[in-house]
């Protein structure tokens, strides 16, 4: 399994890291939020510990975060990308957006993914703009927006619900030409706590699709609020839910902490 990243195959036999970049002032872990001074540091440490994408999020979708602007967004993330495709010229972007306009200039100012929460759901043209730059899409589950997702976990049957939502979407998809369609499974988005665990006991049916399996659970709420503790002391319940994400056949781990994801990788490849 590969997909092509500005005319590369990365292929996906090993687990692939995702390293997280968010010039935003209010992502819900403060480690993950960079400014324009920090943002080419805190790349490059990521890029040396061995993220295989950096993943550039302007807008936060943390549960009841505020609306922002598709103009804000596209002044966040449009330095941090073409400052990024400058100073490490083959690094691989993906950009964390839901709307069209922000993934089309950043796809040409050199990112080669688009990440969006929505699926396309929330901006009907994102679908036709990813079709037409041929890049890799990475859709999540969601039901509602970020302000509301949390007032939409009514489920009949969590994983069936959620299997249908993916086989529409990716034929949607498929239809409109993307050839790379990435899942992800959305933790901590329109779900209860109880549901993320439910979803993550049985990761391996979203192999059916035969895509390429996102997961990121990193420091998320899923966790901290089980050990009642916070995002700053999650790390190790963050690497034990990798070890269950990798043994059940995740491709790409999205993090905010590369080095022991990596690790984590590393091990895993050992025993398999």
């Amino acid at each position: 399994m590969t997909i092509n990243c500005k005319g590369e195959l990365v292929s996906m036999e090993t687990p692939r890291v995702m390293g997280i970049l968010n010039h935003t002032p209010d992502s819900f872990y403060e480690g993950s939020r960079v400014t324009e001074t920090s943002v080419l540091q805190r790349a490059e440490q990521m890029l040396v510990q061995g993220a295989d994408f950096i993943d550039v999020g302007g807008y936060s979708t943390r549960p009841n975060a505020p609306e922002v602007t598709e103009k804000e967004e596209l002044n966040r993330v449009l330095p941090v990308v073409r400052s990024l495709v400058k100073t490490f010229p083959e690094i691989r972007i993906s950009v964390d957006t839901f709307r069209a306009e922000v993934a089309r200039q950043t796809l040409d100012e050199g990112a080669c993914m688009i990440n969006d929460i929505s699926a396309g759901l929330l901006d009907e043209q994102m679908l036709p703009t990813v079709a037409q730059y041929q890049v890799p899409y990475i859709a999540m589950h969601l039901v509602g927006t970020p302000q509301t997702m949390q007032q939409h976990t009514q489920y009949k049957d969590i994983i069936a619900d959620i299997r249908y939502y993916f086989s529409e979407r990716k034929a949607k998809a498929l239809a409109l030409g993307i050839n790379d369609f990435i899942v992800d499974v959305g933790f901590g988005f329109s779900k209860t706590l109880d549901q993320n665990y439910e979803v993550l006991k049985h990761l391996e049916l979203f192999h059916t699709f035969g895509c390429p399996l996102l997961v990121g659970v990193s420091r998320k709420s899923m966790l901290y609020k089980l050990l009642d503790s916070s995002p700053a002391e999650a790390l190790n319940a963050t690497t034990a839910v990798h070890t269950v994400a990798l043994i059940k056949g995740a491709h790409i781990l999205r993090v905010h902490d590369v080095k022991e994801a990596k690790e984590c990788i590393a091990i895993y490849n050992k025993i398999r």
